[in-house]
Formats: structure tokens, sequence, C-alpha cells
């Protein structure tokens, strides 16, 4: 699934212009309005795997993306192009909320941190491979390879999900206080309904995380093109991909054994200074270096506050911990790729990653205060309620 939102991610925006005869305004609205199908479905998507089930939803959500895969073939205008874009992001919104849930669910919870920690190793791996063979499908400009080759891996996450077993709900068999929360009644709807507050301070860091990342996904190809260093732009992403791979395992085992603050703060660290090298970079050494950090720290993080989510949620609100972390994710992501777009139109690349760069060096006061604080203050308090 999110092999197929990244070759079409990149390739879309090429098909707009070389097929359809957009202009670069329409070219950026190829992945904007994708970006808000999806936010304004996350806040109900959370909800929806909380009250019908995860599997369910997931095949639901997975249906409807591989119809709207499809619906790309009679689209010939750009306007019904751009329809068949805000419903696939909503669909990409319900099913990637639910396949999140579904596989906390499947993961022990003594190794909560190691299961998610490949679950979101794959994403990372679909988030680098994507672009690649997006560019790949299109230099032929044949729309209907691309697309084909589009439902296939649409297909083929649909069948998985499908033929996935899932095990009885963990609440039957959990602390009896777990099962009377659904029961209590409320009076007219509430923000709490579609947003997990547990989950709401470890997104808000997530989303400074993506909004620095976006200056990578979107402008690394433009930036090496400048200080004409583009044949390295494929094995900078490799390099991400590669370091993410290697020490993917071992930061799972971490998370599960320790606190989180041991993955998170060397975690953005090292994330920080690749940006400030990448900024700096003379030669494809530096540029490659600057991948091997960086994919250390960001494949500690991603897993990191993912994980996090899901764990510090009730049971019977993961879906919802779900739609909340992929919501401030989304949002990030997408205004991250206009604001660095504008940062790099009024200075230029070097100055725009050297943003990013302090960006996320300014988020460690954000975990601190909304995450590490917070959470320092409470086995007082959970030993208080044991006692009790």
């Amino acid at each position: 699934m999110f092999l197929t939102f990244h070759i079409l991610a990149t390739a879309f925006p090429l098909y707009v212009k070389d097929s359809l005869n957009g202009n670069q305004q329409q070219m950026g609205l190829v992945i904007t309005i994708y970006v808000l199908g999806s936010v304004l479905i996350r806040p109900f998507s959370g909800q929806w795997v909380d009250r019908f089930g995860k599997k369910k939803m997931a095949v639901i959500g997975l249906v409807i993306f591989l119809i709207a895969c499809i619906c790309y073939f009679g689209s010939k205008g750009i306007f019904l192009f751009l329809v068949i874009r805000l419903i696939h992001g909503m669909s990409y919104a319900v099913a990637s909320t639910a396949t999140s849930t579904v596989a906390s669910a499947l993961v022990p919870d003594s190794r909560q941190g190691e299961g998610m920690g490949y679950f979101s190793m794959f994403m990372s791996i679909a988030m680098v491979v994507g672009p690649a063979l997006g560019l790949f499908l299109w230099k032929d400009k044949n729309i209907n390879v691309l697309l084909l080759a589009v439902c296939a891996i649409a297909a083929l996450s649909l069948l998985f999900t499908m033929v996935m077993r899932m095990p009885q709900e963990k609440r039957d068999t959990a602390e009896p206080v777990l099962i009377a929360a659904p029961i209590k009644r409320k009076r007219g709807i509430s923000w709490s309904d579609f947003i997990e507050p547990k989950a709401l301070p470890i997104s808000l860091v997530g989303f400074f995380l993506a909004f620095s990342y976006s200056s990578l996904s979107g402008f690394i190809s433009s930036f090496t093109a400048e200080i004409h260093l583009s044949h390295v732009t494929g094995y900078f992403f490799v390099t991400f991909a590669i370091m993410i791979v290697l020490f993917r395992p071992m930061i799972g085992k971490v998370f599960d054994k320790y606190k989180e603050h041991y993955l998170y703060y060397p975690g953005i660290l090292l994330f920080a200074i690749g940006m400030l090298l990448l900024s700096q970079a003379h030669s494809g050494t530096m540029v490659l270096a600057s991948g091997v950090i960086m994919g250390i720290g960001y494949g500690a993080l991603l897993p990191c506050f993912q994980t996090l989510a899901l764990k510090l949620a009730p049971e019977h609100r993961r879906g919802s911990a779900a739609g909340t972390f992929f919501l401030l994710f989304d949002l990030g992501y997408g205004l991250g790729s206009y604001f660095m777009g504008l940062i790099a139109s009024f200075t230029d690349y070097r100055m725009m990653y050297v943003v990013a760069g302090l960006i996320t060096l300014l988020s460690v006061a954000a975990y601190y205060l909304l995450h590490h604080r917070p959470r320092a203050k409470l086995p007082i308090q959970n030993h208080k309620a044991n006692i009790a």
C-alpha cells in the first residue's frame, strides 16, 4: 500500500505535466489533493476502526484504494483526475489507519517495539523504493504500464489483508478496567471521539519530524541537480534505506527493553546532524554520508513514535490512536512540503536544509515538554493505582 502511494507521488506530477498538459500548480495539486483527502478522513478513520473492527475496515479501505487505482484509466481530464486523487487519499487514510492497528494487534505487548519496528521498516523501504520505481515505470511515458503495475500492487495488498488471520480481541482477556471504558455515555460530540488524547502529544512531535523530512522527499533531486551531483540522488535514498534496515531489529529490542528516551534523543540528534551536513554538501561523499546519518536517526524515530501512539492508548482506542498519529504526520508532511518550497524559493536549497535541521532540533523541546516530563511523573501515580 505504501509502495503504491510513493510510486504515484513521484510519477503522477510528471504524468500531469507530460500527458495532461498541466502547469506547475496542477503538478503540485496531485500531491496536495491526495493529502487533503487523507487529512479529511483521518479523524473519522480511527473511530471507524474501533467501532467496526480492524480487519473489516482494512479490507474496505483497500477495496476502495484498488478501485481508485483502476479509475485512473478513465481519467482523461485534469478535473476528473484530481477528484479521483481526492477519493484515493481518503481510502488511503482508512486503509493505513486500519493496517497499522492490525499490525499492533498481531504483536504481543511485550514485543510491541520490535514488531511495530518491522512494520514501519517496510513503510520506510516503500518510501525509498517507491520513487525510484515510479520514475522507472514512467520512463517511456506509458500511463497504462504505470497503472497496471500500481493496480497489481494494490490488489496484492488487498489479498494479503483478506487472507490474514486475526487473533481474538485482546480486551476480551485484558484488565477488567479496559472493558468498562466504552460503556460510558457522552452528551453530544466531543473532539476526543475523533482524536485520541493520549496519542496526541507524541503525534505532535511526529508532526515536526514529518515537516523536516518533507524537505528530503520533495527537494533532494532539485538540490543535487543544483550542485551538479544528480548521479548520487538514487544512491542517497539507497544508503538511507540500508541504514534503516540494518539498525531496525536492534532499535525494536532497545524500545522493548529500555525507555523510549534512549531512542529519541540520539535519533533526533543524528537526523538533525545529517540534515545540517546535507546543507553544506559539496561532494557526493558528503551527500551519501548525510544519508547514512539521517537513515539511522529516522529509522529510530518513526517506529518509536508510531509504537508509542498505539501503546499509550487503551486497547479499544488504538484505531483512534493510529488515526491521530497519521493525521499529524500527514499534516506535517503536507505543510512541510509547502513551507520548505517557500523557503527555497526565497533563499536557496542549502538554507532550506539548515532550517529543516533547526526545526528538527527545536522538536526536542516539544518532546520534553509534551512527553518526557509528563511521563516522568507517572510511575508514582501508577504505583498508587496498582495498590488501589
